[in-house]
């Protein structure tokens, strides 16, 4: 599996980011997918994630501001991020979603908040 993820930058307090995922070596439909971010010092998190069908979750302190997405025809997962804060700040990778992820992680994308 090769996943790229990108968009991540630096952006004010309570603006707006759109992240990308491509994922490829994979039948990309059938997973569940989820965005995971980690920030220094701290372990990676879920914060957002989809099922194959399209049935989303969030971690309660992104519900109401991030929008997880998903292209099957392009293989990619998108997270659509507003009203941005400092403590978003980290570097945000793509994954499966659920107990069972894939081992290869990517670089990720790196998103700074400044206040």
């Amino acid at each position: 599996v090769q996943l790229q993820a990108s968009g991540g930058g630096l952006v004010q307090a309570g603006g707006f980011l759109t992240l990308s995922c491509v994922v490829s070596g994979v039948a990309f439909s059938t997973y569940g997918m989820g965005w995971y971010r980690q920030a220094p010092d701290l372990q990676r998190e879920l914060v957002a994630g989809i099922s194959s069908r399209g049935i989303t979750n969030y971690v309660d302190s992104v519900k109401g501001r991030f929008t997880i997405s998903r292209d099957n025809a392009k293989k990619t997962v998108y997270l659509q991020m507003d009203s941005l804060k400092p403590e978003d700040t980290a570097v945000y990778y793509c994954n499966r979603a659920g107990p069972v992820r894939w081992t290869f992680w990517g670089q990720g994308t790196l998103v700074t908040v400044s206040s």
